[in-house]
Order: structure tokens, then sequence, then C-alpha cells
């Protein structure tokens, strides 16, 4: 019965495509919207298959959510794509995500490059492959001067490993006298961060029913909306992101001040 009510539901929503696109505010729809690509390897297991096989069909649902966020006007997409923690997974594991990266990045390309998408990554990317940097290199010195969207995939990447070397970074500015004590600031802080020249993600969407961040952008999450699906990624489509910026646009952004002011202004 489980199983029936999920098609069911499935259908009704895609049914309900052109509806949820039409009530969305275009003059409210969020700059920047980072994912959390979560379910993969329980999707897959629930079909009697490996994991990596849910990785792979997830690479549908990346499509989907570019198309998505093309069609309404985001103009950043984050994913988190591979942490730095995912390195301690089975090693046969970490070799095909690194094959399917590549894999990947050498299809979609061109398509993303027609469609004026600008590839970017944040995290440890030395860390990652040769064969993974090269096709990344590649990626986004192909797609450097595109502006319509900007795909940010964020690989080897921790959140405290971006803020203890941007601490690192700012120490020996001071230590060589580039930067003066009294003129660390936000804003000097956010320029030694990955993300530097990004605007700051204003919705989070985490897929599979987890209700956490991992280690996810903290500092540039401070005032994000947080929206968790229990959507597999695999199964995520545009009808998904929809409602995802949907629900943004029910809520209240106060940064601190109260609804008063809010009105008012």
């Amino acid at each position: 019965m489980g199983k029936v009510l999920n098609v069911l539901t499935s259908r009704v929503i895609y049914a309900m495509d052109p509806l949820l696109k039409s009530k969305i505010d275009p003059k409210r729809v969020p700059e920047h919207v980072a994912i959390i690509m979560d379910g993969n390897g329980r999707w897959a297991k629930s079909r009697g298959e490996v994991r990596i096989f849910g990785h792979m069909n997830g690479v549908e649902s990346v499509r989907a959510s570019l198309k998505a966020a093309r069609e309404i006007g985001v103009k950043y997409l984050t994913l988190y794509a591979f942490s730095t923690e995912n390195w301690n997974r089975p090693k046969e594991e970490v070799d095909a995500l690194m094959d399917l990266l590549v894999s990947t990045i050498v299809n979609e390309i061109e398509d993303l490059h027609k469609e004026s998408v600008q590839l970017m990554a944040i995290g440890d990317i030395e860390n990652l492959p040769e064969s993974c940097r090269s096709a990344l290199k590649e990626g986004v010195e192909k797609t450097k001067d595109n502006e319509k969207t900007t795909l940010v995939l964020a690989l080897s990447y921790s959140s405290r490993w971006e803020i203890l070397n941007a601490v690192k970074d700012i120490a020996s500015k001071v230590k060589t006298g580039v930067l003066d004590v009294n003129e660390i600031d936000s804003a000097a802080f956010e320029k030694s961060l990955t993300t530097a020249g990004l605007p700051d993600p204003e919705l989070m969407i985490r897929t599979s029913g987890e209700h956490r961040i991992s280690n996810f952008l903290l500092w540039q999450m401070a005032y994000a909306e947080l929206y968790f699906t229990e959507t597999h990624w695999p199964d995520f489509r545009k009808e998904h992101f929809f409602e995802a910026i949907l629900s943004y646009q029910q809520r209240e952004r106060r940064f601190g001040k109260t609804s008063e002011q809010i009105t008012e202004n």
C-alpha cells in the first residue's frame, strides 16, 4: 500500500507542475539556493542495488534542479556533492563517485555552456584525483564568462575546514602586515572563504528526511531558510524544487527585526 500511495502522490505532484510554478512570486525568488543531495544510497538499497546506482540516478535530479532554478530566475545553485567526511567511505564507493564526477562533467559541460551556466567549485579541490581536477578546471574555464546561472559544486568540502583555512589565511595576513587586526570584520573574513564573491544562500534544501546541515556552509547559512523533504535525491524533480521555493516565499525573513518593522518597510 505504501508504494501505491507514493506512486499516486508522485503523479499528483507532477500533474500540479504548471500550478506550482504559477504560484511562485517572481519578485521573491531567492538569489541563491543550496542543496544537500541526500538519500542516494538508501534509494539504491531499497531497490536491491549498490549505492553507486543511486548516485548515478541522482545526476538526473541535478539536471532537473538546475532547469527549475533557471526557469524561475535563481542565479546561484550550490550542490553539496562530496564532503571531506565522505573520504571515509569504502574505497570502491569513493573511486566510483570520482569516476562518476568526471564522466558527468565531461558529458554535461557542453549543455551547460549552451545554456549560459557558469560552473564553479568550492572545497579542498587539490585533494581530488588528478582526473577530477582536470575535468573541473576545463569546465570552469570553458564556462567562466557565462552569466545566466552559476552552478557551484561543493567537493571535498566541509565548513569547519573552510573556516579554519580562512582563520589561517587572515592570521598570515596579519603576521605579514598585509592586514591590521582592527581591520578584521565580517567582510574581511568572507574574502578568505572559498565562497568569496558569492551571495549567501537564502534557502537550503535537504532531501531524504534528515534534519541537519552536516557541516555545510555554516557561516554562509546564518540566515538561510531551511527546507527538509522526505524525498530521496534520485526522485527529486522540478516539482519538488518549486515546492521548496513556495515554502520559502511563505516565510517572513526578519533578520532580527520585528514583524511590524518588516511590514512598515
